[in-house]
């Protein structure tokens, strides 16, 4: 899993909101819809590898995805949020 000093320092790269982890539902759900073909990233690509956790903006609307116990802080790779 993500160090938790790392996780602590991290922010959003657009608006500098903080981020928390999401709980593992969450990633279930997201899982899902990766499997299912159905999730794009805020630059409109299809999701294909499952997240193994994320990291959800304060305001809750964008998650960036953890992959290999390292945070993908990119904007355009944020998947929009929907509640889980």
């Amino acid at each position: 899993m993500v160090d938790r000093q790392l996780l602590d320092i991290l922010c959003c790269p657009e608006t500098r909101q903080n981020v928390t982890l999401v709980d593992e539902n969450a990633v279930k759900k997201i899982n899902e819809k990766i499997k299912a073909g159905t999730l794009k990233n805020r630059g409109g690509e299809v999701i294909k590898e499952q997240i193994d956790a994320g990291l959800l903006r304060e305001d809750r609307k964008y998650l960036y995805q953890i992959r290999e116990d390292i945070p993908i802080m990119l904007i355009d790779e944020a998947i929009p949020f929907e509640e889980q």
